[in-house]
């Protein structure tokens, strides 16, 4: 699919839209002059609905691009978007063209200041983490006349190209492993989903098949934060005192799965004959750990290489391309905590 040609907004296409000079926009926007607050109001809403972004490069260089490609993701906190870092460096090493990173703590508003900050710089290209943003930024994105890749997620539809799996899809295919061993009394643990919107389709897919099969979730325990070993001790701890004949454990990330793990081996529980675990993302970190977690590879190296790819390609050739969708396919590793026959 080709992606047709954006035109360029300008001061004009505010001014009109906001009813006032092109000098008094302008002013707004650099913060300049003596403008009523009513109009700055009225101008700042305007640019955000249209999705207009100053061009910070001044002079002879204002109609040119930089060699810099945005990377927006929402956290550093975990060991996620680190590997999709190192495949995105790994593959625009020798192309001329630079990542830059900025990070929204999954938080909205927080994503539409700092994709706005970056794409004043007008870069080559924008890799951005999940495929729900706030009307502004999609506007910014989709003004923006450059690659737009959306990574770590292929369940919906992109501004542009995107590169990522099925988060649905992969609830579901633990589901069905954790059915077919024999496991009926499941426990859920894991981030809230309104922030998290690729555990949230996680939790979607898992439960559906669940239910195809006649089971509910038999409890859950959900939490605000990073992801932790100690985070998940505390919540398998209270999941368990309130549920004991729990069977399986389900957790949204490895990290809490790891420290439900540990808080069980210490508590002299049999895994996985008395309980089984799983938890998300094939985190290498936890290889060391007593017993090996099953879980399932988020693909996460290959999607920042296949997003840098794209970029890199289209920057090459801008009249090819747009529109690319790459899903790549994650595979259960059963471990020994997934292994009940």
């Amino acid at each position: 699919m080709t992606i047709p040609p954006r035109r360029p907004l300008t001061l004009r296409d505010v001014s009109e839209a906001s009813g006032v000079s092109e000098m008094t926009v302008s002013r707004v926007l650099r913060n300049k002059g003596d403008v009523s607050e009513a109009t700055r109001a009225k101008v700042r809403a305007a640019a955000k609905k249209l999705g207009y972004v100053p061009n910070r490069i001044a002079g002879s260089l204002a109609s040119s691009r930089v060699n810099l490609v945005a990377v927006i993701i929402p956290s550093l906190g975990n060991m996620v978007f680190p590997e999709v870092l190192s495949g995105i460096s790994e593959t625009l090493a020798g192309t001329g063209l630079q990542p830059v990173f900025g990070v929204t703590d999954y938080l909205p508003d927080t994503e539409e200041r700092v994709l706005f900050e970056m794409l004043s710089w007008r870069p080559s290209g924008v890799i951005i983490a999940g495929l729900e943003h706030t009307e502004a930024s999609r506007a910014m994105l989709m003004r923006a006349e450059i690659p737009v890749v959306e990574i770590m997620d292929s369940d919906g539809a992109p501004i542009d190209a995107c590169v990522g799996i099925s988060h649905r899809r992969a609830g579901r295919e633990m589901a069905e492993a954790i059915l077919r061993e024999g496991y009926r009394r499941i426990g859920f643990l894991g981030t809230k989903m309104p922030a998290d919107h690729r555990a949230r389709k996680r939790f979607e897919g898992f439960t559906r098949h669940l239910a195809r099969a006649g089971i509910e979730i038999s409890d859950q325990e959900f939490y605000s934060g990073g992801s932790a070993l100690k985070k998940g001790r505390e919540m398998t701890e209270a999941l368990l005192k309130r549920t004991p004949d729990l069977d399986f454990l389900y957790f949204s990330n490895d990290m809490i799965g790891a420290g439900g793990l540990l808080w069980l081996l210490e508590q002299g529980i049999d895994i996985p004959g008395q309980i089984g675990l799983a938890g998300f993302n094939g985190v290498e970190l936890l290889d060391g750990l007593p017993r090996q977690l099953a879980t399932m590879d988020a693909c996460r190296r290959e999607i920042g290489r296949e997003a840098a790819r794209i970029i890199a390609a289209r920057c090459a050739n801008p009249s090819e391309g747009g529109g690319e969708r790459v899903e790549l396919t994650p595979l259960i590793a059963r471990g020994d905590t997934l292994r009940r026959h």
